[in-house]
């Protein structure tokens, strides 16, 4: 007689089967390609509540179940102030998907909602800092954050045009400010409509950011005046209908960048010019 599946296994299930190309194996590359984990890692997995850590949490979860690299894992949830409807989402989800969290409470929401200028920039930066700090204390010496391909793509676009600069984030990063620890990003590889996919076959809902200053925003948003980030991705999904290959191609071209072709670049902090070889 056939096994009776729990929710909970058929959704990792569809992690292994029906989205093994769109998910697992993307996720496996970027682990493997940028050797994201080493032997005897403890890796802080940072969880928000949204659909993107919230997969992550999955990944993570079924490759330490699966792996011969001895590593270990803390599902770790940070409050920075989410109202009760958002804290029993988090946690319901985090029950459905049996993802056991570590929870910790701070005050960011109350500090970054009382800045004029900048406050999502404040709360990043405050989450970040957060993170660290208590998965250091808990003895990880990395933190993973759900940030997918398609942030890297809409980071280049928006850097081009907002910034003057082609720049991105890259797979892990060193900290500058916690001696030791590192940051990871496992879903380098995997596009948003393909989490997003993943959601709607198992009809998952997850939170959004729910700070009072981010519906703020949603708000003005359906007035028209979108955020620099949804009018990259509006402007990213109306190239697409061209070009549907455009998303690959920004991923690849910032993997494959020709530094001899640029008349100038930036690294450790100095800027530099093609004048500096061009004799030789």
């Amino acid at each position: 007689m056939a096994r009776t599946l729990t929710r909970c296994q058929l959704i990792e299930r569809s992690i292994n089967k029906r989205f093994r190309k769109e998910l697992w194996a993307p996720f496996m590359t970027a682990i493997i390609k940028y050797e994201l984990i080493q032997p005897g890692d403890k890796i802080a997995v940072c969880i928000s509540g949204g659909k993107d850590s919230m997969l992550m949490a999955k990944l993570m979860q079924e490759l330490h179940k699966h792996t011969r690299v001895p590593f270990d894992i803390i599902f770790l949830c940070m409050d920075p102030g989410y109202n009760p409807i958002n804290r029993e989402k988090i946690e319901s989800n985090a029950r459905l998907l049996e993802v056991p969290l570590t929870i910790f409470e701070t005050d960011i929401f109350d500090v970054a909602n009382n800045q004029e200028h900048s406050p999502c920039y404040l709360c990043a930066r405050m989450r970040r800092g957060h993170l660290y700090s208590k998965a250091k204390e808990l003895g990880c010496n990395k933190i993973a954050l759900g940030h997918h391909m398609s942030d890297v793509i809409e980071t280049v676009v928006m850097a081009m045009f907002n910034s003057s600069k082609l720049e991105t984030m890259i797979p892990k990063v060193h900290s500058l400010n916690f001696e030791g620890m590192e940051l990871i990003r496992p879903m380098y590889r995997i596009k948003e409509e393909d989490v997003l996919a993943w959601c709607r076959y198992n009809d998952l809902e997850f939170i959004r950011c729910a700070c009072k200053f981010t519906e703020a925003i949603s708000m003005r948003e359906h007035n028209g005046e979108n955020s620099r980030r949804q009018e990259t991705k509006d402007l990213i999904r109306e190239l697409k209908k061209t070009h549907p290959g455009i998303e690959d191609s920004i991923f690849n071209a910032v993997h494959a960048v020709q530094l001899d072709t640029f008349p100038g670049y930036k690294t450790n902090g100095e800027m530099h010019s093609f004048t500096e070889n061009y004799s030789d």
